[in-house]
């Protein structure tokens, strides 16, 4: 990738300070967008909720990125944080892209974060970006984030949605949660274990962003997820073998439905998704493999 200044929303996020230290590395000039009052020329101000942001300080950027929005697995499922959840993502969204849309040169490509909840429960079945959206609250906040985007891809700008899969990481996201258990013995399937998970290493996940920020021929949705999903029971057997430690402490469906109210749907849910398209580009995944990637983590 040539040298390029490129803005990331979510900076301070799981994936965006991954990206940025990997694009920083590489010399890289990044701008992050912050809530608070900008420290330097590196930082441009926005309020997602309020649907407003400092449109000057895109100005000459080659690229932006959106990875902003409240955590999914953060909190119980309440009526307010699903609201919260939303307006994080919607709101902020289409504050982003209306601010790239207002600018005299928008930048060439307008990466958005989305999720593999696009496409609901999946079962047993396989699905690829062409599949269309499932149901429930994932799905409909899915499609209305991915379409809060319209304004950037209409004003020229090369638009990508990255669904991206459960993240094998140690430092946020589901997986941050399941090391201190597996670590300490008390690691094991939830539900009956049968669920596909479809995952990436945190590794793969900044490289395909990175692929697809490079492409100037790839818009429209990429899975972010390994080329062979697994069970949960497939998972937890992998966690116990590379961290040496026993997963006998399986967590029964009711009680999980008692401590994660709605959300726990999702966790016992079943998505079997592919990465059709990253593939097909020519995308090469490091950490293919769940134990290659917890390892990585």
């Amino acid at each position: 990738m040539e040298l390029r200044r490129i803005a990331v929303a979510g900076a301070s996020g799981l994936i965006g300070s991954a990206l940025v230290r990997s694009l920083t590395a590489d010399g890289h000039e990044v701008v992050r967008l912050v809530r608070g009052a900008p420290r330097g020329p590196d930082e441009v101000r926005w309020d997602p909720e309020r649907g407003s942001v400092d449109a000057a300080g895109l100005t000459g950027c080659d690229a932006v990125v959106n990875l902003a929005g409240a955590g999914v697995g953060d909190r119980r499922w309440t009526e307010a944080y699903k609201k919260r959840v939303r307006d994080s993502r919607v709101l902020g969204t289409a504050a982003l892209a209306g601010a790239v849309a207002s600018l005299d040169e928008p930048p060439r490509v307008f990466v958005n974060g989305s999720a593999m909840g696009f496409y609901g429960e999946t079962g047993d079945r396989e699905v690829d970006e062409s599949a269309p959206p499932g149901e429930g609250f994932l799905p409909s906040l899915c499609v209305e984030w991915e379409g809060a985007a319209a304004p950037a891809r209409e004003a020229g700008a090369r638009t990508v949605f990255t669904r991206t899969g459960l993240v094998v990481a140690r430092g946020g996201g589901a997986w941050g949660k399941l090391f201190p258990l597996f670590q300490a013995g008390l690691g094991g399937r939830l539900g009956d274990g049968r669920q596909y998970w479809s995952y990436i290493s945190l590794h793969d996940e900044v490289a395909a962003i990175r692929h697809l920020l490079d492409r100037d021929d790839l818009s429209g949705p990429f899975n972010l997820t390994a080329p062979r999903p697994l069970t949960n029971r497939e998972i937890t057997e992998a966690m116990g073998r590379v961290l040496h430690r026993p997963t006998l402490f399986a967590v029964p469906a009711p009680v999980l439905r008692g401590v994660l109210g709605e959300m726990a749907g999702d966790v016992l849910g079943s998505q079997r998704v592919l990465p059709t398209r990253l593939l097909g580009s020519g995308f090469t995944f490091a950490f293919p493999g769940i134990e290659d990637a917890i390892r990585a983590a």
